[in-house]
């Protein structure tokens, strides 16, 4: 049986579909689709109205003016998506500013001839919410034992994580920020990624949305270590911020500034992506906090590339 045609607008469910075995079945991508490497040479069915190299204030602000139009932040191109016969269709419905949603989907879909393609929404809140996704996707594709297999896989791997993390003998505080300008604390999964890491994440809680966070508040709990992973953000942009941190009143006197433990990760990549790849986040979590024990146990190299130290 030839494997369904898929349409991945969302970065995760494209490589939830390389996961499950149906990397070969994927026709188009969305703008954002850029792992793995393959998939870049996939027909892009989508764009954003936000202009490039925004700050993280700038990009907040465009947002609000494109929502307070009544707009969608993306645009899909409708002709390209049934030109290309897609028999699945990936997107999400979690959040409108973080990816195409069903209703980027309505004019692309409502003049479809034929049979209209299975259109699969994924809204994961937590770590269950990913696993349950990939099986979700599994059994629209046909892949629903790789899908049971990779689940697995990655189940183990977390476990595996936590299990190494335990013996570190401390539990750091830790503070993930999923947004610069204004301040906003990485909730979802990421408090789940931080305890397997062998961390205690602060202001948010599992399954939570993401909360915004008051300067105050952050100086106040003075957590042991700083994380930023900003929605969308690699290092390099992330980095290029900290300017609008380090102007904060009372800032160098954080305990993790004062201590060098405030890093900059891949967010983009990592973090950001409720799919295959946050097993592979939680080691980052699980890296960062085994340097703060010893700075000689992540030495520059592979790891560099997933994160940085940033104060």
């Amino acid at each position: 049986m030839a494997s369904p045609r898929i349409l991945s607008l969302l970065p995760s469910a494209t490589e939830i579909a390389v996961a499950v075995g149906r990397g070969e079945g994927l026709v188009g991508r969305s703008h954002e689709c850029d792992f793995p490497a393959f998939v870049e040479a996939l027909p892009v069915c989508t764009g954003t109205k936000l202009e490039k190299g925004l700050t993280s204030r700038q990009i907040e602000d465009r947002v609000q003016e494109i929502v307070r139009q009544g707009l969608s932040v993306y645009e899909v191109n409708a002709a390209l998506v049934r030109s290309l016969k897609p028999d699945v269709v990936l997107t999400q419905s979690q959040c409108a500013v973080c990816a195409v949603t069903p209703a980027d989907l309505e004019e692309a879909l409502c003049d479809w001839v034929g049979a209209p393609p299975t259109l699969l929404s994924l809204a994961p809140d937590n770590l269950d919410d990913v696993w349950a996704d990939l099986r979700r996707v599994g059994a629209a594709v046909d892949a629903a034992d790789e899908a049971e297999a990779s689940v697995g896989r990655l189940q183990d791997g977390l476990a595996a994580i936590r299990a190494r993390s335990a013996a570190r003998g401390w539990r750091p505080r830790v503070a993930a920020v999923e947004w610069i300008e204004p301040l906003m604390a990485a909730g979802n999964w990421v408090p789940e990624l931080i305890d397997a890491a062998g961390g205690e994440a602060l202001f948010a809680a599992p399954g939570q949305h993401s909360p915004w966070l008051e300067w105050e508040a952050l100086a106040a709990a003075d957590p042991d270590v700083i994380i930023l992973m900003p929605c969308g953000y690699r290092i390099a942009q992330t980095l290029a911020e900290m300017g609008s941190l380090r102007g904060r009143p009372g800032w160098r006197d954080l305990s993790a500034v004062k201590a060098g433990r405030v890093f900059a990760v891949d967010g983009h990549h990592y973090f950001n992506r409720p799919g295959p790849r946050l097993v592979e986040s939680a080691e980052i979590v699980a890296e960062i906090l085994d340097r703060c024990v010893d700075a000689r146990s992540a030495a520059a190299g592979p790891v560099g590339e997933r994160w940085r130290v940033a104060a």
